[in-house]
């Protein structure tokens, strides 16, 4: 009887491990250090990938502010290692349904200036962090809900030392100390903006007393009640510059599932987000009209490198603004832009040793061709921030998130900053007598670049996750990233360590202060106009070798790579 009961035992463990699959190393990497000990937290309990993310967004809600929080909105991949599911969760905001497509634009017709559009009421988007977070966590949680929000509470009514990274951003953010609530938060008493200094003790009992509302209720802790009551008053509330959301706005917000885009590249299977971000489409794109080319023969960013991906960017950048858009009001032709012939006869619109100037988009099978005139006409964002965690069990999550410009839309609601991603909208409703695809139309979702990224092996294993912030650079810095992992096969910090080459169909800028500028020259010989700036990206990643977990942070921000166990 003995042995009959230790053999059922014995079957049970060997049942339980099954389930589980096999058990290794949890791995984060996020833009800070606080949120990467929160992720760590969670990991250690025997927390999922997502378990993690979500305490580590919250988190950054409030170490972060400048660059993301649960005012905003995210685009997270996730991989469920033991069904193999790979899955897309959009958190994007969407529009107020009193939004109409002249959002931006004066009685005459003219469009707004960004001074007078992007700060206040007018550009805020309904949230969908807290709606895509619950999402995933419904999903692919193993901790109480409640339990994720411990570490982010905790630092905001004990208080955490402010990062010089977050003082330059307050002190590169004038406008911020208009707001009531900010100016009490980020600045020294007194009349005069003088923002609080690095080292500071910052405390923030408002946000911790949202946070325990929603711990409490789940999504309803948002969208419902007190804070959804908050975040209407500060939108239509400001004075100068007020918006349209409502109680009914919040309460309809929905996340949604999306089917993710892939595409081989190499023996590879590279990822992404699907519309309405243009980030996934716009990457592989890029990826597969360079596939013709011998990429791995180069040296990482070499003259001829950096001149094959900006021209295909160039090309990418072309139908991006012309075809994707939000999927529910636009027809996105996802598989034509991804139709290997397609992307085959782009390519050869590539001449190898002149830039190409200006391009054209293209026509893929299913587009419809008056959108190839529409290109876009919005303007300019900013502050986002990416993390990118793997469990024990070998589930990962890719994430990307933001509040748009650099402390979204400088006002703030139950102790969070609030969006400004309607500016993403093109703020011209039409080109050339065509309706622009990006236009702005009620409960619609701004198009973002937002890029969070999964690769696989050629046997179906996950090989990488990776993402950046960077506004509509995102794609990219994130494209060059895959590049140096796949074609370079660099470690994963060393990936991410490159200086960084944009080209979105205008000017190729180059990373100033690197030794890319020794290929200004050559570049302006071959035709290209050139322009050396600070490319602040924010890439975080994790490739799994042989060896195991191998995480990347990138020194331009303030982010650390941690591991359990170590």
């Amino acid at each position: 009887m003995k042995l009959i009961v230790r053999l059922g035992a014995l079957l049970l463990v060997v049942l339980m491990l099954a389930s589980c699959g096999s058990q290794g190393p949890g791995t984060v990497s996020t833009a800070n250090p606080h949120a990467s000990r929160a992720a760590l937290t969670m990991l250690e309990r025997g927390g999922s990938a997502v378990d993690a993310a979500i305490a580590a967004q919250l988190v950054l809600t409030l170490t972060e502010p400048q660059s993301s929080g649960i005012g905003g909105g995210l685009f997270l991949m996730h991989w469920d290692v033991h069904e193999r599911e790979l899955a897309a969760i959009d958190g994007r905001e969407t529009a107020p349904r009193a939004a109409t497509e002249r959002l931006f634009l004066r009685p005459d017709g003219t469009p707004l200036t960004w001074h007078e559009a992007s700060i206040g009421g007018r550009p805020v988007g309904v949230p969908g962090v807290i709606a895509a977070l619950w999402m995933a966590h419904q999903a692919h949680g193993r901790l109480n809900w409640e339990d994720l929000f411990e570490p982010a509470i905790r630092l905001a009514t004990d208080g955490f030392k402010v990062s010089p990274r977050l003082h330059d951003s307050i002190k590169a953010a004038p406008r911020l100390f208009e707001n009531a609530a900010a100016r009490v938060l980020y600045y020294l008493p007194g009349d005069t903006p003088q923002p609080v200094p690095a080292g500071h003790l910052l405390k923030n009992p408002n946000y911790a007393q949202t946070l325990r509302l929603i711990a409490e209720r789940g999504p309803d802790g948002f969208y419902k009640g007190e804070t959804a009551q908050a975040i209407v008053d500060a939108v239509t509330g400001h004075k100068g510059n007020p918006g349209a959301i409502t109680i009914a706005d919040l309460a309809a917000y929905e996340a949604k599932r999306r089917e993710p885009v892939c595409l081989a590249y190499r023996s590879y299977k590279v990822c992404g987000m699907p519309p309405p971000t243009s980030g996934g489409l716009t990457s592989l794109m890029i990826l597969g009209m360079l596939e013709p080319f011998d990429m791995p023969r180069f040296q990482p960013n070499s003259l001829t490198a950096v001149h094959l991906y900006t021209q295909a960017a160039r090309l990418a950048y072309a139908d991006r603004a012309a075809y994707m858009a939000d999927p529910d009001f636009i027809d996105v032709p996802v598989a034509g832009l991804l139709d290997k012939g397609y992307l085959r006869k782009r390519s050869l619109l590539i001449n190898p040793g002149h830039d190409s100037g200006h391009a054209r988009p293209g026509l893929p099978a299913g587009a419809q061709p008056d959108y190839q005139r529409a290109a876009d006409a919005g303007l300019k964002n900013h502050g986002t921030s990416h993390l990118a965690v793997i469990d024990r069990w070998g589930n990962a999550v890719s994430l990307t998130m933001s509040v748009e410009q650099r402390f979204g839309a400088h006002i703030m609601a139950g102790g969070f900053i609030l969006n400004n991603q309607l500016t993403d909208f093109s703020w011209l409703p039409e080109k050339d007598g065509v309706a622009v695809a990006n236009r702005v139309e009620p409960g619609k979702r701004p198009r973002s670049s937002m890029s969070p990224t999964l690769v696989f092996n050629e046997d179906g294993t996950l090989f990488a996750a990776v993402g950046s912030p960077g506004g509509s650079r995102i794609i990219k810095f994130v494209t060059q990233t895959l590049i140096a992992l796949v074609d370079w096969q660099l470690p994963m910090q060393e990936a991410i360590d490159l200086p960084r080459a944009v080209n979105r169909n205008a000017v190729t800028e180059l990373e100033a202060g690197t030794n890319l500028s020794r290929l200004a020259a050559p570049l302006l010989r071959m035709g290209h106009e050139v322009r050396q700036h600070r490319l602040t990206s924010g890439l975080h990643g994790i490739r799994i070798t042989s060896q195991g977990h191998d995480g990347g942070a990138d020194p331009r921000r303030e982010g650390v790579v941690m591991t359990t166990g170590r």
